[in-house]
């Protein structure tokens, strides 16, 4: 069954569940919007942003943490809710199972108890959707945020661009629909190294082995028809900026760092003995732009 098949069917119990559990929190600019919702037989939550001065014909953020983060923790970490209030879009926060998102061959709980996270984002946003006008949907994460964000966009036509950071691809995309992509990797990260192959945790454990980021860019741009890379001037030699423009309008992007770890560069510190954020770049900012572009 597709999802948009999935959809039609659940919206009107996946609308009811996750307006009547609202709880809505005053925020400086904004308001914060607690939210449950069911899907697969599993209640699921997540944090809605709704910036007080909502644009006409919004766009909607999809920021997933990464693994053993949270919803709360991503917003207090990545700066969204100070963009959406400047600029009048939504951000959604869900909350993965366990501390995890189940991006196909990783990770954790979400991957053991094979929890439908594909469904649940496509409902959530088809809610958030139905209630706010929203006309455009972009898709973030951090690593095992970054990785469902890549199978999300590879199973559904749900995000109109992604921005995957210090993430891979976690499951076969033979035949995925064309997309804006912008991919941030830290060349010093060992939890998903750039070149691919085993990961290693902060217990030594691998968790993440996928393909080397450029094979995945590349199967990007063979999916968009895209022309050859052209290098862009950010004004350090260690970031490195790659774009390449394609047919329909859409754009590929691979932004590496030289001397960065398994980290959002820019963001606040997630954890003692995490990779420090690299300050060479605001990879909120950055992505921001890349999906004003996009719309």
């Amino acid at each position: 069954m597709t999802l948009r098949t999935i959809l039609a069917v659940a919206m009107a119990v996946v609308i009811a569940a996750a307006l009547a559990g609202c709880n809505p929190q005053g925020r400086s600019g904004g308001t914060d919007v607690e939210g449950t919702l069911e899907w697969g037989g599993v209640e699921r939550t997540y944090i809605l942003h709704v910036p007080d001065r909502l644009g006409g014909d919004p766009a909607l953020v999809v920021m997933l943490h990464g693994g053993f983060g949270s919803a709360a923790q991503a917003q207090r970490a990545y700066g969204w809710d100070e963009f959406a209030d400047r600029e009048g879009f939504l951000v959604v926060y869900p909350e993965g199972i366990g501390r995890s998102w189940n991006g196909g061959d990783c990770c954790g709980p979400a991957v053991e108890r094979g929890i439908d996270d594909v469904g649940f984002l496509g409902a959530l946003v088809a809610a958030v959707r139905q209630e706010y006008g929203v006309v455009a949907v972009y898709g973030t994460g951090m690593s095992n945020g970054a990785i469902m964000t890549y199978r999300v966009a590879c199973e559904t036509s749900l995000y109109d661009a992604i921005a995957p950071v210090a993430g891979t691809l976690e499951v076969p995309c033979s035949d995925p629909a064309t997309t804006s992509v912008l991919h941030i990797h830290g060349l010093e990260d060992r939890a998903v190294p750039f070149m691919g192959g085993p990961g290693v945790s902060r217990n030594g454990v691998s968790r993440v082995d996928g393909p080397a980021v450029p094979a995945v860019l590349a199967l990007w741009r063979e999916v968009g028809q895209c022309g050859a890379a052209t290098t862009v001037d950010r004004g350090d030699s260690l970031v490195v900026d790659e774009r390449a423009d394609c047919a329909g309008g859409v754009t590929v992007e691979l932004i590496t760092i030289a001397d960065a770890g398994h980290q959002w560069p820019g963001s606040a510190v997630v954890r003692e003995g995490a990779d420090p954020p690299s300050d060479r770049l605001d990879a909120t900012a950055v992505i921001w732009e890349f999906f004003r572009a996009a719309a």
